[in-house]
Order: C-alpha cells, then structure tokens, then sequence
C-alpha cells in the first residue's frame, strides 16, 4: 500500500459508475476507511453527495475532476469501481497520467496491471510516485497441502448465491461482532477491496487455477496466531462465470463454519443472460455437500443484503422469514448488525462439531 494509513488520502474514481452493484470498490472504502477519503470522481454527478448515490460516504464530495481533488488535499487517485473481467475503461487513462502528473499515487484492484503498463509506468518514475496493484498475487504459490485441515484456527467462510451480493460486508461485520466480545479474531481478505480495507491478503481471482486452493491454505496458515479466522468468499459454487474460485477457495479454508449471504429480490444470477438463482435450501445443500469430502462445514446463518427494501419493518419481516423457513438465524448485517451470525458461531465452535478427512 502507498504511503500509511495516516497519510493516504483518496480521491476515489467511479466515472459514470457511481452505483453500488459497479462502484462496490468505492462503497467498500467510504464504509470502512472513511478518513481516508477527500472526494469521488465522476464529473457526470459533480456537485453531489457521495451517500446520495452509495448509500454510504456522506459528506465525501463528488468532484468533475482531478484538479479538483488535488486542490482538496488528494495524494491518491483509487480506481473505485469492480467491472467482471477487472478491464480498465480506455477514457480513464488520461485521468490516471494526469494524477500521476499531480504527484498522486494509484492504487487499483483491476485486472488490468498497472503497473506492468509501460506508459504508467514510465510516468510514474518520471514523478516518482508509487502504482500499487491489489490484485497481483505473491509469485510462490502452490497447490494446497491441506494444511487448512490440520490448523486449530475455528474458520468461518462466507459464500454466496451470487457474486456481489454481501460476503466481504458479512465477514467483515462478523470479525466486528466477534472481536467485540473480547474474540481472538481476524479478518482474511480475498478480494481487492478486502485488501484494501485491510492492508494485507491475496486476491483469488488473480491465482493460477491450480493454485486457488494452495493460496488459501497459505492465508491459513499465515493467520494461525489468531483463533477464529473470518474469511471473505468470492463468487458462487453456481455461477457459470465464478464457481471455480469459489470451489478452490472452500476446498483450500476447509471452513468449519459457513454463512451463506444473499440479496434479496435476484431471481437471475449477475453478469448471466438468464442463469436462474436456486433457493436457499439448495444452496446450502450444495455447500455442505461439496465441502464434506474435503471437510466438512456447516451452513450455520444467513446474511441477508436488504438494500431493496427500504423499509425496516419489510426487512425485519423478511428475516423473521427467512428464519422460519430455514431454521437458522438470518439478518442484515449492515441495517441489524451480525450479533446473530456471531453468536451461532461461537455456539457451533464451543460444540467441537469439526473433523478433518483431508
């Protein structure tokens, strides 16, 4: 990461993109790393409220340009947006030379790398600054040794039924809850703005297919100190565009504990034509079905993302559904909090209900 927490100071680029479902980079660091951002860029929303558009960052001004943010004190240009495939849109080139110009470090979570870029490149040693790369995995991974299985870690992995839909929002609330009640915990980042929040972890969607499962079991292991480790999920173990890291991952944490997260109201999976969503009895089937060889892990909450409904009551009565229906705890962790799903785990992990078969 360029520079320190202290110092960092983001001008956060969401250009025509400033939505949550796109710019979820930038949601993810106005909820969590607030005093760290000047502005967004978006010249198509200039003059508005951040939390007008995200929900979160209000009082984070959206500026028209780069200038403008400099002048409010920027030492940073963040590519705030997550786009399937991590391409860089073409028109941003220019906004990043002219931050890099301006004396500004970059820091992106795109595929795209760049830092590899020779035009970014040479104009950050020109200006000495600094081009930082969330996505880049370390160079000497392996495949998995199942060493996971072996840890006395009690892990906690969240998965999904679709991609976006709440599993780093989960995970980190969850780790909150859990560190709260005095818990030996840490969260494990396996996404770019995971890492971003959290300054440290391996971007999945970036490793070697060969070498998913391997990564994990190396965030296992690095992270043994800990006793509950809260794991950021990727993807779904049923999303034609995704299921491989998801499956990678969850062979690699050999979670104990699962909390499966789902926004409400999808009926076809995100980034697919006509992929229809499974119901939540089926998804946690799957789960722990697909897990039970490797090692078992249990399904034991639901993080519901509720964004849609904005009323309270249509939310709690959603829940309490949800709950009825499967018998296990469910909430929004950001309007309820994840107290609930805490809970759960803590009573699971007092149980001693774990085993390894790898």
């Amino acid at each position: 990461m360029p520079g320190s927490d202290t110092l960092r100071r983001c001008v956060i680029l969401t250009e025509g993109q400033t939505h949550p479902t796109p710019a979820k980079t930038a949601a993810g660091f106005l909820r969590y790393c607030p005093e760290q951002a000047v502005a967004l860029l978006d010249s198509q929303q200039a003059g508005r409220d951040s939390g007008e558009l995200l929900g979160v960052g209000h009082g984070v001004p959206i500026v028209a340009d780069v200038a403008t943010a400099h002048r409010l004190g920027a030492n940073t240009l963040l590519i705030g947006i997550t786009p399937a495939g991590g391409q860089l849109p073409q028109p941003w080139r220019a906004l990043i030379l002219q931050a890099i110009r301006l004396k500004m470090d970059v820091i992106s979570g795109l595929h795209t790398i760049l830092s590899e870029d020779e035009e970014f490149r040479q104009a950050a040693l020109d200006h000495g600054v600094r081009i930082t790369d969330l996505r880049l995995p370390p160079k000497d991974l392996s495949v998995n040794r199942c060493r996971s299985t072996r840890s006395k870690t009690f892990r906690i992995h969240t998965v999904g039924t679709d991609c976006n839909c709440g599993k780093k929002v989960a995970a980190l609330e969850i780790n909150r809850s859990l560190k709260n009640r005095g818990v030996r915990s840490e969260f494990i980042a396996t996404g770019q703005t995971g890492i971003l929040i959290s300054g440290k972890g391996i971007a999945m969607d970036r490793v070697i297919a060969d070498f998913i499962s391997g990564a994990a079991e190396r965030l296992v292991v690095e992270n043994e100190a800990f006793d509950f480790l809260v794991i950021e999920g990727q993807g779904s173990l049923v999303h034609p565009l995704y299921s491989g890291v998801t499956l990678g991952m969850l062979h690699g944490f050999a979670p104990q504990a699962l909390i499966l997260c789902h926004q409400y109201g999808r009926t076809i999976m995100r980034g697919t034509a006509d992929t229809p969503m499974p119901s939540l009895k089926t998804m946690i089937d799957l789960y722990e079905r697909i897990s039970a060889p490797v090692f078992p892990a249990r399904v034991l909450g639901v993080a519901l993302n509720l964004m849609t409904l904005t009323d309270d009551r249509q939310a709690l009565d959603e829940i309490k559904r949800v709950e009825d229906q499967l018998q296990l705890p469910a909430t929004d962790v950001i309007r309820f909090g994840a107290d609930k799903l805490a809970e759960a785990a803590l009573k699971f992990y007092q149980r001693g209900e774990t085993h390894s078969t790898c």
